[in-house]
């Protein structure tokens, strides 16, 4: 951030948002990215693409790095969730 918000004008801190919500878009689109290609590693080997473990194992992170960061954990599983569904959606659909 440029400087303290409390001093950041309306305009700087909508501006401040705006790059905030751009980098999250882009670290979901790596994040696809990525699924993707684990996806193309499983069909590869044979392996099933839903992992139920592997999917618990995100959503005990997500809560640890939510509680790490002072954010609601709820809120936080909530779109890992949404993520992941997102996911095998579009896995399903690249097949």
């Amino acid at each position: 951030m440029s400087s303290n918000p409390e001093e950041m004008s309306l305009d700087e801190l909508r501006e401040e948002i705006r790059t905030i919500d751009r980098e999250i878009v882009e670290k979901i689109a790596q994040r696809t990215y990525v699924a993707d290609t684990i996806a193309e590693v499983k069909e590869e080997q044979g392996l099933p693409t839903t992992d139920e473990s592997q999917e618990q194992a995100v959503m005990d992170r997500a809560g640890e790095n939510a509680e790490r960061f002072d954010v609601d954990a709820n809120l936080v599983k909530a779109t890992f969730r949404l993520l992941i569904e997102l996911n095998k959606v579009e896995q399903r659909e690249n097949r």
